[in-house]
């Protein structure tokens, strides 16, 4: 963000009487160049939107009105059903669920049983689902490969998900299935993190490294995925195969066997994606804070801030500072519970009142914090407010 862009959004919020902080911004149009740049990125393949990597209903509707765009990735069943009940259709739950409340909910709704599918990746997941809900009509489920790189014993790249690997393995749990009544196996999912997740721009031996094995990862996983949905597909006939997300589309969308992607995160563009090699989403949502000290002629203290990214920690974690340029945490506090000091050269020219604009390092976690957000799209050339839209927490959604 640069002075132009921060001295409009403040011209609009104040247009629009938004002046309490924190405040949240949406710029709908740079949501809508990503989401035609991601439709470009994937050749032709459908993209399924990631829910959690978003957290806003309104702004979940207007990706899946976009061309190119079909079904939703959500992360709880809670949240599936809340979706279903107010219009959203073909919604995939992306982790296997244990909530009993939830599945006798989904049992007892002919409409959300068609719309929503169920995610399983071993036989006691089959066996919590029929105590749960004894004598279930057909419940829609997909199974989920372990898409990690594993390339010597011992040695692992990628998040700890299904524990199948195998196109044996996945065969097997299909036949399970299939074996079982009230049960209509619909799909399959491999999610890549290793690939998708995992930042690469820079000339480090460590970014090299982590270059190479995003190639290696990619042809292994594009031989393994291929013969475990050839194994599946002897056993069912699948609606879909769901793999990859915003980093890894061009190679996940190569692959014959694939018939969807996922996206989320680069609908908006968080901090976390400054780090990649192969593309660069527009910034689409920031936060802004008070100044409310001044310590220190070198010094600005923001209200709060300690919004910190879920995931290994590390000051990747941190939200981005997007403005004004030059400013640094201190590194005793970084951003904090109750205040975020920020120091440098441009700390000297914040007065108690000014806005400090900040990133989250991921897309949808910011919604945790906001009840909605100030939707802004140029109008005759200049920056206005919208909208607002709540956040799932601003409709009294928590989604875990």
């Amino acid at each position: 963000m640069d002075d132009g862009a921060a001295a409009e959004y403040r011209a609009a919020l104040e247009a629009a009487g938004l002046t309490s902080r924190p405040v949240a911004v949406l710029d709908l149009d740079a949501v809508d160049h990503n989401l035609a740049d991601l439709r470009r990125r994937a050749a032709g393949k459908p993209l399924r939107v990631a829910s959690k990597s978003l957290r806003v209903r309104r702004l979940l509707e207007h990706s899946l009105a976009a061309e190119g765009y079909a079904g939703t990735l959500a992360f709880t069943l809670p949240e599936a059903l809340w979706l279903v009940e107010r219009g959203v259709r073909d919604v995939v739950v992306a982790y296997p669920t244990a909530d009993r409340p939830a599945l006798a909910r989904l049992a007892a709704d002919d409409e959300a049983r068609a719309a929503i599918t169920l995610m399983v990746d071993s036989v006691e997941q089959l066996d919590l689902l029929d105590s749960a809900i004894p004598g279930h009509p057909d419940v829609r489920v997909a199974l989920e490969l372990d898409a990690s790189y594993a390339p010597l014993r011992g040695v692992r790249f990628g998040a700890l998900r299904s524990p199948v690997r195998t196109a044996a393995g996945l065969g097997g749990l299909a036949r399970a299935v299939m074996a079982r009544r009230g049960f209509r196996l619909v799909g399959l999912m491999a999610y890549e993190g290793q690939i998708a997740g995992v930042a690469d721009v820079g000339r480090s031996a460590y970014r090299q490294a982590v270059r190479q094995m995003k190639a290696r990862s990619s042809r292994e996983l594009a031989v393994r995925r291929a013969a475990a949905v050839a194994a599946v597909r002897e056993v069912a006939d699948l609606e879909f195969v769901n793999g990859g997300g915003t980093g890894s589309l061009e190679t996940t969308c190569r692959e014959a066997a694939v018939t969807e992607a996922a996206v989320g995160s680069g609908i908006v563009g968080p901090g976390l994606f400054d780090g990649y090699q192969s593309f660069r989403p527009r910034a689409a949502l920031h936060f802004g804070l008070d100044v409310v000290r001044r310590p220190a002629p070198l010094v600005a203290t923001l209200l709060g801030g300690g919004w910190v990214a879920s995931g290994p920690p590390g000051r990747d974690r941190l939200p981005t500072i997007a403005w004004p340029s030059g400013l640094k945490y201190a590194p005793d506090e970084a951003a904090g519970e109750v205040q975020t000091p920020v120091v440098g050269a441009a700390a000297g020219r914040l007065r108690v009142g000014d806005t400090v604009w900040l990133r989250h390092a991921k897309a949808g976690e910011l919604a945790e914090r906001m009840a909605s957000y100030a939707v802004v799209r140029r109008v005759d050339g200049v920056p206005t407010v919208i909208d607002e839209w709540p956040t799932y927490r601003g409709e009294g959604l928590v989604t875990l």
